[in-house]
């Protein structure tokens, strides 16, 4: 009697594949680009809050200033950040971890908002699209525009957002079409337009691009 072969393993699904394929046709310089970073690293967020709140304490500082000060608010109140747990503290508490009374405020301007239901984070789905999204966020004092284009990004993973106000974003631009400087951000529609429907990897691989050695 033979034995059984053994079954065979699935290959997981790029949930990128359709988008890694339209960049490539559309624009075929992706190609080397792609294949040089690997696959889009884009997967959802569960920690809808968190991410706001870790967004606000990155703003305008190093990404190591800002592990460190959100570090010490997870020891503060508690991980993963609980928009509660955040209210039980004053202003005074939040600076205390080396966020400044601005962030500090901001903080809680959207602890207090995920609270009361008046911007219901966890219940962002498909039925809320993206201006709805944005215009929900940024109805918090505290949360702009490039913070609710990151938000769409990286933790709903929204395929379509172009980050015109990102500076990593703008430079990739300028450099992938060759321009003297920076392009102006009403410009930048005009230069992903080709990247459509899927200008999120594009400016994903840019990102990425523009990090690598």
């Amino acid at each position: 009697m033979s034995p059984k072969a053994a079954p065979k393993l699935e290959k997981p699904v790029d949930p990128w594949a359709k988008a890694i394929r339209h960049l490539k046709r559309v624009d075929p310089r992706f190609k080397a680009v792609i294949q040089r970073v690997g696959p889009c690293g884009l997967a959802p967020r569960e920690d809808r809050f968190g991410a706001l709140v870790t967004a606000i304490v990155s703003q305008q500082i190093s990404t190591k200033a800002a592990a460190s000060i959100n570090e010490r608010l997870h020891v503060l109140a508690g991980r993963p950040h609980d928009p509660r747990r955040l209210l039980e503290l004053d202003e005074t508490a939040l600076r205390s971890v080396g966020l400044s009374g601005g962030k500090a405020r901001y903080v809680l301007n959207v602890a207090t908002a995920v609270a009361d239901g008046s911007v219901p984070v966890d219940r962002f789905d498909d039925s809320w699209d993206d201006d709805r999204i944005i215009e929900a966020l940024t109805s918090i004092k505290g949360v702009g525009v490039w913070t609710a284009h990151m938000f769409l990004i990286f933790v709903l993973n929204r395929p379509d957002v172009l980050p015109v106000g990102d500076l990593g974003v703008r430079a990739g631009l300028r450099d992938w079409h060759g321009l003297a400087e920076l392009p102006k951000p009403s410009d930048c529609h005009a230069l992903a337009e080709p990247w459509r429907p899927y200008r999120s990897v594009a400016s994903w691989y840019l990102w990425r691009n523009g990090d690598a050695p």
